[in-house]
C-alpha cells in the first residue's frame, strides 16, 4: 500500500504542495500541461526552480500572472486597486468545462467546495455568493488543480499529515490586518490537531488548509511505513524554521487487514436532574469540538430515579476541550476517562453528480470489496430542500449512480 505523509512543521500553502509534490517525483512537464487544459492558461504561467531553506534544498513554485488587461505576480499583494472577482460558480465552470480528467475535476471542485464554505462561513454568504477577486482566483485555481493533478500521478492508496503549524503574529487582506491564523484557516481546520506560534508569520493558508481538510484521511504523527521518497517544498519567507512543507512516499509492506487500529478514549457521566431538551444543544458542541461520536444510554440511578448516561468518544488531541464541554454544558459534577482501541473499516469519500448537485458519498470496505456505501445525509437534505424535492429522490438518484 503507498502511503502520503505531510510534514507540516512549517504549515503549508498550495504553491509549497505543488513544490513538494515535484521534489517527491511528480514530473513537472506533467504537471503543466495538465494545467493548460484550463480554459484560463493564458493567464498565468509556472516558474519551477530549486532553492534552499536553513541549507535543505528543495523545489520552489511561482505562479506568474501574465499581464493580459493587468498582470500581478503570486508574492504580491492582491487587494490593492479594482480587479474582476471570480464566483464559486465560475471556477466551477472552468473546472467542469476543462479537458482534465474526471477524477481530477471531482478533487478539484471536492477542495475549492471545502475553501468556498470556510469564506462563506465567515462573511456570512452563501456558498455560491463567495467571489474570488480574479487574482487570487488564479493563484487558487492553478494550485488546488495543481494538487489534483498531482495526487492522480501520485496514485496512493491513503494520505496522512502530522498535526498542522499555523504560525502567528498578524497577515495583510482584503479587509485589513487581522490575527493569525486567518479565520478562513481556522474555519477549514476545525476538528484537526493544530500548533500555533512557531514564527510571526501566517505558516498555512486558507488553501493549503483546504487541500488538507478535504484529502487527509488521518492526521496522525505516527508513520508506520518504509520511506521510499521526500519531497520539499520551498516557501517564499525565510523564518527560523526552514520554512518548507515536507512530504514522505512510502509503503506498508505487511498485509493490510480490512480495518485498522485506532486509540482513542471514551468519556461519560450519568445525568438525571436536566432538561433533555439541552442534549440537541449539546451534541452540536460535541462534534463540533471533534467528537466521534456522542450517544446516550437510558440507566437507572440511586433512589430509583431514571437517568441516561452521555457517552463521548474521541482521540486524545481533543479529549480536555471535550471534558470542558460536558463540565460547562450539562449538569454533572464529574466525567469518567478510559483509553480504548476502536478497529475502524478502510473507508474513502467520493462525490457523486447528480441533478440535486454534488452529493458525497462513504464507502466502507472488507477485503477490497466495498460492501457499505452511505450517502452524506446533511448534502442529501440541503439537496432536498433547495430542489423542494422528497429526500427519498434524492437519495434513490445518488444510490443508483454509484451501482
Amino acid at each position: 500500500m503507498k502511503v502520503l505523509y505531510y510534514d507540516c512543521f512549517s504549515g503549508i500553502s498550495g504553491d509549497m504542495n505543488l513544490g513538494a509534490m515535484i521534489d517527491l517525483g511528480v514530473d513537472e512537464n506533467y504537471l503543466i500541461n495538465e494545467l493548460n487544459k484550463l480554459s484560463i492558461n493564458e493567464e498565468f504561467s509556472i516558474e519551477i526552480k530549486k532553492d534552499e531553506r536553513k541549507g535543505i534544498s528543495g523545489t520552489k513554485v511561482d505562479v506568474i500572472l501574465n499581464k493580459l488587461e493587468h498582470g500581478y505576480h503570486h508574492n504580491e499583494e492582491h487587494h490593492h486597486g479594482e480587479h474582476h472577482h471570480r464566483s464559486f460558480k465560475d471556477i466551477e465552470k472552468i473546472i467542469n468545462e476543462s479537458l482534465l480528467e474526471e477524477s481530477v475535476k471531482v478533487i478539484s471542485l471536492s477542495i475549492f467546495r471545502k475553501l468556498a464554505e470556510a469564506e462563506g462561513k465567515v462573511h456570512n454568504k452563501d456558498l455560491y455568493q463567495v467571489h474570488f477577486h480574479e487574482v487570487g482566483a488564479v493563484d487558487s485555481i492553478v494550485d488546488i488543480v495543481g494538487a489534483a493533478i498531482c495526487f492522480q500521478y501520485l496514485n496512493v492508496d491513503k494520505i496522512l499529515c502530522s498535526p498542522v503549524q499555523l504560525g502567528g503574529g498578524f497577515v495583510k487582506c482584503a479587509h485589513g490586518v487581522i490575527p493569525v491564523p486567518a479565520p478562513a484557516v481556522m474555519e477549514v481546520l476545525k476538528g484537526v490537531p493544530v500548533k500555533m506560534g512557531a514564527v510571526p508569520f501566517e505558516t498555512t493558508t486558507p488553501t493549503g488548509a483546504a487541500i488538507l481538510k478535504t484529502m487527509v484521511s488521518k492526521f496522525t504523527e505516527e508513520k508506520e511505513f518504509i520511506v521510499e521518497a521526500i519531497g520539499y517544498g520551498v516557501g517564499n519567507r525565510d523564518t527560523e524554521i526552514p520554512n518548507l512543507l515536507r512530504v514522505y512516499l512510502g509503503r506498508v509492506e505487511k498485509k493490510q487487514e480490512f480495518y485498522f487500529k485506532e486509540n482513542c478514549f471514551i468519556l461519560e457521566c450519568n445525568i438525571d436532574d436536566m432538561n433533555p431538551e439541552i442534549y440537541d444543544y449539546v451534541y452540536h458542541k460535541l462534534f463540533k469540538q471533534g467528537a466521534l461520536d456522542v450517544f446516550i444510554t437510558s440507566i437507572m440511578m440511586k433512589k430509583g430515579r431514571p437517568g441516561v448516561k452521555l457517552s463521548v468518544l474521541c482521540h486524545k488531541d481533543n479529549k480536555e476541550e471535550l471534558k470542558k464541554i460536558l463540565f460547562k454544558e450539562t449538569s454533572t459534577l464529574g466525567v469518567r476517562e478510559c483509553s480504548m482501541v476502536r478497529d475502524v473499516l478502510k473507508r474513502d469519500f467520493s462525490v457523486v453528480k447528480t441533478s440535486y448537485g454534488d452529493i458525497r458519498v462513504k464507502k466502507a470496505y472488507v477485503d477490497e470489496e466495498d460492501v457499505k456505501v452511505k450517502a452524506e445525509y446533511d448534502d442529501c437534505k440541503k439537496a432536498a430542500l433547495e430542489y423542494n424535492v422528497p429526500i427519498r429522490k434524492v437519495l434513490r438518484e445518488v444510490y443508483n449512480s454509484i451501482k
